[in-house]
């Protein structure tokens, strides 16, 4: 089967938007044994939308349009695509109770507009978006299977894997079956060439390598008659990539992150964990904190972006700062020691380095960073050269934090 995406919106047309929806699309699309051969981006126009979609419709079997959902007079998406069908809209009565209950409980005002977003084409399969006020909507044509979904990522998301991935999956006879593999401290060049002789020799299952920030992750996709089948076709391909990486596998499941793992890592052996941060200004806590239950390992953290507050709250000497800088070995080594007093906790992480796009000199460029990480008393430091942005830098160095992270406690609980 074909699938055809279409991203509506005139912001995405000028570029004040970009399209994560479409590398998402195509991924989840692919691990579902559809192929892809075109996108498109068309803005706010319902003629020029007409056209996309009519032509689509002409050559895929599946046509996916995200966005322009929404209650504004320029949201055209369900109402062209309902012309292009054929089909009437109607309001439709549990859609317009979703609205009511979503307005009252949030004590904001239900304008009438909103209730465009109730109206639905005759026929249409209507999916209950739980993060938000558009549904998403399925439209069965001869010529295709037709579905709308929401523009933004935190709605269409979990819309798509909750309804619309098991609907494509009935739709052919094969099911296709993925697994993840999540490889930290292992560069992509490298995580390749280790299995180059599995790439070359694939044919089903298949596997590719994604590059993500400080990580490598190894999709796995196995086609069989039924789940059962595409797993045991898996499991050998999955205990050799395991056999050859070792401790750097971190998940082999694509709902696990790098910072749950190290949670999960730290509450198996019943140890809390601090953060002292300057040049990441908070940003590895945030990444933590967004795991369930983190509260059992993490207690506080430090933002600690000056001298003074280095001193003040982590008890770096103000010798070494004078000696050997802010962005040093030895100061990330202090932080982290001082941090893990400071907090009482089992372990503590510290990030110090130069974001740019200003303050770099020929000794200290922008991009280096340096981490210490403390684990009962043991202290280990790295030292790190990022390239990129300012907001790349610091999220490269969040990456390594949490990599550094687990490497030194597992090291201390004898799990390496």
């Amino acid at each position: 089967m074909v699938a055809e995406f279409i991203f509506v919106g005139t912001e995405l047309l000028l570029g004040n938007i970009v399209n994560t929806n479409g590398a998402y699309l195509a991924r989840e699309c692919a691990a579902l044994g559809l192929s892809c051969y075109y996108q498109t981006v068309v803005g706010d126009n319902a003629g020029r939308l007409e056209a996309v979609l009519t032509q689509a419709m002409g050559r895929s079997d599946v046509v996916i349009l995200s966005g322009g959902l929404g209650p504004t007079e320029d949201d055209l998406t369900k109402e062209t695509a309902a012309k292009v069908c054929g089909r009437a809209m109607y309001l439709h009565e549990p859609s317009r109770e979703m609205l009511k209950r979503f307005f009252a409980l949030r004590g904001l005002e239900l304008t009438e507009n909103n209730w465009k977003q109730a109206m639905m084409p005759e026929g249409a399969i209507v999916l209950e978006n739980e993060n938000g006020t558009a549904p998403g909507v399925i439209l069965e044509t001869e010529k295709a299977k037709i579905i709308l979904l929401p523009g933004p990522p935190n709605e269409l998301c979990p819309l798509f894997e909750e309804k619309v991935a098991p609907y494509l999956a009935g739709l052919t006879e094969q099911v296709i079956y993925s697994r993840t593999v999540k490889l930290c401290g292992v560069g992509e060049s490298k995580a390749e060439t280790l299995i180059k002789d599995l790439i070359d020799a694939q044919t089903n299952p298949t596997l590719a390598t994604y590059a993500k920030t400080g990580e490598v992750h190894i999709r796995l996709t196995a086609s069989a008659p039924d789940q059962k089948s595409a797993e045991k076709l898996l499991e050998p391909l999955l205990g050799e990539l395991e056999r050859r990486f070792g401790k750097a596998v971190y998940a082999v499941r694509e709902e696990i992150t790098l910072e749950q793992a190290v949670v999960e890592l730290l509450d198996r052996q019943g140890w809390t964990l601090t953060c002292a941060e300057s040049c990441t200004g908070g940003l590895l806590s945030g990444r933590l904190v967004n795991v369930p239950g983190v509260s059992q390992v993490y207690r506080e953290g430090f933002v600690t972006y000056s001298n003074k507050a280095k001193r003040k709250l982590l008890g770096v000497k103000k010798g070494t700062l004078k000696k050997y800088g802010a962005v040093s070995a030895e100061t990330a080594e202090e932080m982290a020691n001082g941090a893990a007093r400071a907090a009482k906790a089992d372990a503590a992480i510290a990030v110090t380095g130069v974001a740019g796009p200003g303050g770099g000199t020929e000794e200290k460029p922008v991009g280096l960073v340096y981490i210490g990480c403390c684990v009962n008393g043991k202290t280990t430091v790295k030292k790190y050269r990022f390239s990129g942005n300012r907001s790349k830098i610091r999220e490269s160095a969040v990456s390594a934090a949490l990599t550094l992270l687990r490497s030194c406690v597992m090291r201390q609980a004898g799990e390496v």
